[in-house]
C-alpha cells in the first residue's frame, strides 16, 4: 500500500499549488509549461545539478528531507534565498516520482498525490457531497460548498499525461456539480481525447434530460458507472437509504441512453442484493438492454460499511451459485460482466476469467496466506483495511496442478 499523502516541509508558497513532478526526461519532452512543473531533485544526477538547471522557471523544487541530501548546499542556499517554492517530502520516498502530479499545501504542510503515472486507479475527485446515504459508502458524504473543485480539476487535467489510458470521476455524487461536471468532461476531451473517462454516479439527477444531454458527444470515450442494488424499489432504496432513489436512477439511465451514452451497471455484493442477484440480472436484461457492462463488486470494508457489518456482510463462498447464475445469464445475452474485489479462492475456477485486478494500487494488499498462492499475480487481493470479520472463510493458497496444465 502506497499512501497518497505525506508530510512535507513547504516554503515559498502562500496557497496550495498543483505541479507536475519532473525529472530531466520530462524537461526534455517539453509537454508541460515549465512554471507548472516541479523539479524532482531526487531524480537528477549530481553531475547534472547545475545553477543553470535550478535557475529555470520551475513552479517549485521538490526533494526528500533533508534537501541537503538531494543537491549541494551552495545551490540549495541560492534557491532558498530567492524565495523559490520548495518542498521536502517526508516518509516513504516512493510516494511520488517524475510524471506524478502533486498538490503542495503550505497551510497543512502536506504534499498530496493527485495523479500517479502508471497507477491503475487515478480518480478526479469531484465533490464530497452526495444525495444518497448508502449503507456501505466508502466515502461518507459531507455537505460542504466545493464548487471550487471544477476549476481545480480542470487545472489537474492540464497536468495529466496525454497517454493516460483511463480516469475515473467520482465523489460524492459528481452530478451535484451540474454544468461543472460537463466542464470537467469537456476539459478531458480537450486534453485527454484518447483517455477512457468513467463517471461514477448514482444517476439520480440525470433524469433531468437537459443535464444528460450536456454529455452527448462531449467525449468519445466517456462511460458511466451507475449502481443498481435490486429489482424492486424497496430493496434499492433501502441500500442507498433514500426514498424514491430507484425510480430516479431508472429515469437517469433512460436519459443517458437517449443521450447516446455508454453505461455500466455496478452491483456491490451486499447481503440484501446477493439474495436477489439473479432476479436483479433478469431485471437488467429485460428493462435495460442498452447496458454494455455489469460489474459485480465485493464490498469495501470502510466508511459506513463498518457500522453495518451484520446487515451487509455475506461470504461470497456461500453465494457461488447466485454469482455463477448471474454471470452465466449476462454472458448468454452478450452483456460483458466482470467480478471486482473478489479473491480467486472465493469463487469457482469457472468464474476466474471474469475476475479483475480491480483494487487501486494505493489501497491494495494481500494476506499472509497469499504468499504461497500460485495465482496471486492475477488475483484482486484485498483492500488494505480488510479485517477478519470481512474475510471469507474460503481464503486459502491455490496450488496449480502442473501436470494438468
Amino acid at each position: 500500500m502506497l499512501p497518497l499523502e505525506t508530510k512535507a516541509a513547504i516554503t515559498g508558497l502562500t496557497s496550495p499549488l498543483l505541479v507536475k513532478l519532473a525529472g530531466l526526461p520530462e524537461l526534455a519532452e517539453g509537454q508541460f509549461p515549465l512554471e507548472r512543473m516541479a523539479l524532482d531533485l531526487r531524480s537528477v544526477p549530481r553531475h547534472a545539478m547545475t545553477p543553470e538547471l535550478l535557475d529555470l522557471r520551475w513552479g517549485a523544487l521538490v526533494g526528500a528531507q533533508p534537501l541537503a541530501d538531494n543537491a549541494p548546499d551552495s545551490l540549495l542556499s541560492q534557491a532558498w534565498s530567492s524565495g523559490r517554492p520548495m518542498a521536502a517530502l517526508q516518509g516513504d520516498s516512493a510516494i511520488a516520482k517524475p510524471g506524478d502530479v502533486l498538490e503542495l499545501d503550505p497551510y497543512r504542510q502536506r504534499a498530496a498525490v493527485r495523479y500517479r503515472r502508471g497507477d491503475n486507479g487515478n480518480v478526479l475527485f469531484a465533490t464530497e457531497r452526495c444525495n444518497s446515504y448508502c449503507l456501505m459508502c466508502s466515502q461518507p458524504p459531507r455537505q460542504v460548498e466545493d464548487d471550487w473543485r471544477v476549476q481545480h480539476l480542470c487545472d489537474l487535467v492540464d497536468l495529466i499525461d496525454g497517454t493516460e489510458p483511463s480516469l475515473a470521476i467520482s465523489g460524492g455524487e459528481p452530478t451535484l456539480l451540474g454544468d461543472g461536471l460537463a466542464t470537467v468532461v469537456a476539459k478531458c476531451s480537450e486534453r485527454l481525447p484518447d483517455t477512457h473517462v468513467h463517471v461514477l454516479s448514482n444517476g439520480r439527477l440525470l433524469g433531468d434530460v437537459d443535464l444528460a444531454d450536456r454529455f452527448e458527444g462531449l467525449h468519445r470515450h466517456l462511460t458511466w458507472g451507475i449502481p443498481l442494488y435490486g429489482d424492486h424499489y424497496a430493496l434499492h432504496d433501502y441500500v442507498v437509504q433514500s426514498e424514491g432513489a430507484f425510480a430516479q436512477t431508472l429515469r437517469g439511465l433512460y436519459a443517458l441512453d437517449a443521450a447516446r451514452q455508454r453505461i455500466e451497471i455496478r452491483v456491490v455484493l451486499v447481503k440484501p442484493s446477493l439474495e436477489r442477484l439473479e432476479a436483479l440480472v433478469r431485471f437488467i436484461l429485460r428493462n435495460l438492454p442498452f447496458v454494455e457492462h455489469v460489474a459485480l463488486m465485493g464490498i469495501e470494508p470502510i466508511g459506513f460499511a463498518k457500522a453495518h457489518h451484520a446487515a451487509l456482510w455475506a461470504d461470497p463462498a456461500d453465494y457461488t451459485a447466485q454469482i455463477q447464475g448471474a454471470v452465466d445469464a449476462l454472458s448468454r445475452r452478450g452483456t460483458d460482466v466482470s467480478l471486482y474485489n473478489l479473491p480467486l479462492c472465493t469463487i469457482p475456477e469457472s468464474l476466474w476469467p471474469f475476475a479483475r485486478q480491480s483494487i487501486s494500487n494505493w489501497k491494495n494488499d494481500y494476506l499472509d496466506a497469499c504468499s504461497s498462492c500460485a495465482v496471486k499475480h492475477r488475483c484482486s487481493g484485498f483492500f488494505s483495511w480488510v479485517t477478519p470479520q470481512w474475510t471469507s472463510r474460503a481464503i486459502i493458497p491455490i496450488e496449480l496442478d502442473l501436470e494438468a496444465a
